[in-house]
């Protein structure tokens, strides 16, 4: 019996071919260290923006540039709120993964250094972002990638080993121009929860460290307006449940934090309630940071 030739119209579909689908019930067991099954880490945000041009997120309608409105709110996070969840963070002895443009390294030099005394990682975030990574050019992101690597190896003596994109725009090359500037991993994916290794054009390594797009302050309290007091239970919401199923599967928690909205004076009074509630648990769980993930997975592979 003959079979009708399969419809082109209902072929596979395009795919990316970065990683194959594995579902989590049936992957290998381990433990972070010490023994530990949740990783937790916080992924803080310190961003800048041109005044008077390009893209930035906005706390009342967009206005025509010059938005002072909006970059003076988002200015905020910069000058006061980064440093009262520097504040916090101390009192709960919480590192942060700081998530870097490094436009800031001339306009907000004081507030890197900060970061950098606590022993924070320093995550790549592009130089600004007021500018999408996505649209460029091969040889432009090349060049962007590049630049942020040599400036933070020049200010840390020590290369960036992460890599988040501004606005997490990528291009169909982006994974491959990271792996190949030396970068080790990207959070720009949130497509599991725990990482995952990428395919690469020149078969070097990239993993991808879980970064959340729903425990993100910018879709939750920007874009679907969440008060603060809901944004902070689902911190706790999703701490408790993820600590819960990583008794079968290790997992990895980020929260995604950005210090002009999280370091407004009431919202940070519910953020310190949430990660009392995370630290309460320190016991338990593994607070760190997505290098030392990136580390523990590698240690794993050899």
């Amino acid at each position: 019996m003959s079979h009708p030739a399969p419809d082109p119209r209902f072929g596979p579909l395009r795919t990316h071919g970065r990683f194959d689908y594995s579902p989590i019930t049936q992957r290998p067991d381990f433990c972070w260290p010490n023994g530990q099954r949740l990783a937790v880490y916080l992924g803080f945000n310190l961003e800048d923006f041109a005044f008077g041009e390009g893209l930035g997120a906005s706390l009342g309608p967009a206005s025509p540039h010059p938005d002072v409105l909006n970059h003076s709110w988002r200015e905020y996070g910069n000058r006061v709120g980064a440093w009262r969840c520097l504040e916090l963070f101390d009192q709960l002895a919480m590192p942060a993964g700081v998530i870097l443009n490094t436009a800031l390294y001339e306009l907000s030099a004081p507030l890197v250094d900060a970061f950098v005394q606590r022993g924070d990682e320093m995550i790549a975030h592009g130089h600004t972002n007021s500018v999408r990574q996505g649209s460029l050019a091969e040889a432009d992101e090349r060049a962007l990638i590049e630049h942020c690597r040599d400036t933070m190896t020049r200010r840390h003596a020590l290369a960036p080993r992460g890599w988040l994109s501004p606005w997490i725009s990528e291009s169909h090359v982006t994974p491959d121009l990271l792996a190949e500037a030396g970068f080790q991993y990207t959070l720009n994916w949130c497509h599991d929860d725990q990482p995952v290794r990428l395919r690469t054009r020149g078969g070097g390594t990239l993993w991808s460290v879980p970064y959340p797009q729903e425990l993100n302050d910018i879709p939750m309290v920007i874009a679907r307006q969440m008060d603060a007091k809901d944004f902070a239970q689902m911190i706790v919401d999703q701490f408790d449940e993820m600590l819960e199923q990583s008794q079968r599967q290790p997992l990895v928690m980020g929260i995604a934090l950005h210090p002009y909205i999280v370091g407004q004076p009431y919202r940070l009074r519910h953020l310190r309630r949430a990660l009392r509630h995370v630290m309460d648990h320190h016991r338990e769980i593994w607070v760190t940071t997505p290098g030392a993930i990136v580390s523990a997975m590698e240690d794993m592979a050899r």
